[in-house]
């Protein structure tokens, strides 16, 4: 059946309409005969005014057609087509009304009226039952979607009353965390509480579970989607109807907030118009150029206006997106933007690159950063970061590269990680290559935490906080030093500016900042209130998870605490010890061969040997 009724075309069923509507002609006519006190009975009656009957039925569908109601699909049959149907009888009944007078057999005038409203009633019962038995035959073949609506106020209710007449939902109850409404029956179902969500869907086949709490606060509407989740059901959230046509707007209330927010202090601005030209007319190559950091030195190298802009970077992904927007920003001066694919570990290649393009400054943010994720990888973690930079670092001395500034990490003083002990371990590279070579400048840039940054701890809270929370913090006493993107490259600039080999600058970046104290920060400045042991109705709970491997509780930015001023009040140069040539030799030969038998145990035993502090987990996992 269902196959059939899909099969005819909308001109097709007009003429079946058009058929049912001529055949309640004669039905309405003899109701109407019936209903009358006449002297001859109303079959006889009917039987009399069989010749009129053909030419009413002709007006009939001359008035149909006419004002399109047969075209009227039964599941818009609503108030327009009912005024539509009243004038299609009311015209019916004139016709009869004329045609009896002058033909005869001439009937009382309340008899035209009431055949008028009798039809108007019977079309309209026609249709009703018309569009039920369609339903049913679409709700038998096709399968039904169960689902219980979560919120029992206006918008849940608006929205049951909606579904009765969807041909795929039905709404099965609804449940509702208001105890008030528990129990009574709204829209026709029933309204349970939620500690009954389990077995109302084991006991009445629930399929997935509407949200219909529009009012309610993100992170409560998150908590809530979590924890039917876990119970195994689909959910989906339902916006308020001002939103949906357009009184409110559809946005998350999480809003970015300017990094410099969480500081804690002032940011620190480094003017680098002294320094521009360093980098004015020069070839300029930048590795990793498609991270956070990169992306951002390739925007402030171009301000410079250098000759040429290298983009070298192992992801097409972000390699394509940074050369597109540096394209658009270049349009209008005389920079060549060259991208390039391709991997710093890669010798040939990299050889290649600095003599194909003459390059004349390397700025090499390439690397790989994330502490749990080199922890689990170690000898990735080291073939990328202490591989990579002495290929690229050799490469730009053999290529007579004027300078060389590696993009170094606080992690690197006494790391407890591998990614730390690898930072450390690029720094003593250059530092050995500096000292032995003349033409190219090497030095080193030491970062703490970049505000902003991809894998940051400030995006991290945001995303968990957009999720409902909770907010995860590995310890109540961790503390991190914190610069934005716009002053870590900044301090680059700079340091390459002023180098004049071998040097660590670090930026003042005033007092460490508590992790926990900047979770709260991230969630007040969302908007939401902190669920703890005074405010248990809070919104956003922080969750201490523990130290991960390799996690220090604070981080240090100098292995000593000589430091030595530049011309910038906020730029440093740390003093600190070096190897010599030989033992950065027997280091790299014992790694590689490391690396090249996958050998983990022993690619940590060297970096226990040759890196100070790495091996000391237990002293940075000390309690309060």
């Amino acid at each position: 059946m269902l196959h059939l009724i899909r099969a005819l075309s909308r001109k097709q069923k007009s003429y079946i309409f058009l058929a049912a509507d001529l055949a309640l002609i004669p039905l309405s006519l003899l109701f109407t005969l019936a209903m009358q006190p006449l002297p001859i009975p109303a079959l006889q009656t009917l039987t009399a005014l069989a010749p009129v009957l053909p030419y009413v039925m002709a007006v009939m569908v001359l008035s149909s057609n006419h004002l399109g109601l047969p075209m009227v699909r039964l599941n818009a049959y609503e108030r327009h087509a009912v005024g539509l149907t009243v004038m299609v009888a009311l015209s019916t009944a004139g016709a009869l009304a004329l045609l009896t007078t002058l033909f005869g057999p001439r009937l009382p005038g309340g008899t035209y009226v009431i055949f008028a409203t009798s039809l108007v009633l019977f079309m309209m019962a026609l249709r009703a039952l018309l569009h039920q038995l369609v339903l049913m035959i679409y709700r038998r073949a096709a399968p039904r979607c169960r689902v219980l609506i979560y919120g029992a106020g206006t918008t849940g209710s608006q929205l049951a009353q909606a579904l009765k007449s969807h041909d795929g939902i039905d709404p099965v109850a609804f449940v509702d965390d208001n105890g008030s409404l528990q129990g009574m029956t709204l829209v026709g179902l029933q309204v349970f509480s939620p500690a009954r969500i389990q077995e109302l869907v084991e006991q009445r086949q629930i399929d997935r579970v509407l949200l219909a709490m529009p009012s309610q606060s993100q992170p409560k509407q998150a908590q809530i989607i979590q924890r039917l989740q876990r119970i195994g059901l689909e959910v989906q959230a339902l916006p308020s109807f001002a939103q949906l046509i357009g009184e409110e707007a559809l946005i998350d209330k999480l809003t970015p907030v300017p990094p410099q927010m969480f500081l804690g202090r002032a940011t620190r601005s480094l003017p680098i118009s002294a320094a521009s030209s360093s980098y004015a007319g020069r070839v300029v190559l930048i590795s990793g150029a498609g991270g956070s950091i990169g992306s951002e030195l390739c925007r402030q190298v171009l301000s410079c206006s250098p000759s040429k802009l290298v983009l070298f970077e192992l992801s097409e992904l972000a390699l394509y997106t940074i050369h597109q927007e540096l394209e658009a920003l270049a349009c209008e001066s005389e920079v060549e933007i060259v991208p390039i694919l391709g991997s710093v570990t890669d010798p040939r290649q990299v050889r290649q690159v600095l003599k194909t393009h003459a390059v004349q400054v390397v700025l090499h943010a390439a690397a790989y950063k994330h502490v749990p994720l080199v922890e689990a990888n170690p000898l990735a973690g080291l073939a990328n970061n202490v591989f990579g930079t002495q290929t690229l670092a050799q490469a730009s001395a053999q290529a007579g590269v004027e300078r060389f500034i590696l993009i170094s990490s606080d992690k690197a003083v006494r790391p407890t990680n591998v990614m730390g002990a690898s930072k450390r371990m690029a720094e003593l590279l250059l530092q050995d290559l500096a000292s032995r070579n003349s033409s190219t400048v090497f030095t080193m840039v030491r970062f703490g935490n970049v505000l902003g940054s991809s894998g940051s701890v400030v995006p991290l809270f945001q995303d968990q906080i957009s999720r409902g929370g909770p907010v995860t913090v590995t310890d109540p006493q961790v503390k991190r030093y914190f610069m934005t993107i716009s002053e870590a490259v900044q301090l680059v600039l700079q340091a390459g500016a002023e180098a004049q080999g071998g040097e660590v600058f670090v930026l003042d970046m005033g007092e460490p900042v508590s992790i926990l104290q900047l979770a709260r920060q991230v969630i007040e400045s969302a908007g939401y209130t902190l669920r703890d042991g005074e405010n248990p109705e809070g919104e956003i709970e922080i969750k201490i998870i523990g130290l991960r491997p390799g996690e220090k509780l604070e981080e240090e930015l100098t292995l000593t605490d000589e430091l030595i001023t530049t011309r910038h009040p906020k730029i440093f140069c740390a003093r600190e010890g070096v190897l010599s040539e030989i033992e950065v030799a027997t280091f790299m030969r014992g790694l590689r061969e490391a690396v090249t038998l996958g050998d983990v145990s022993a690619a940590r035993q060297l970096l226990q040997r040759w890196v100070e502090g790495y091996g000391h987990q237990d002293t940075a996992r000390k309690s309060s």
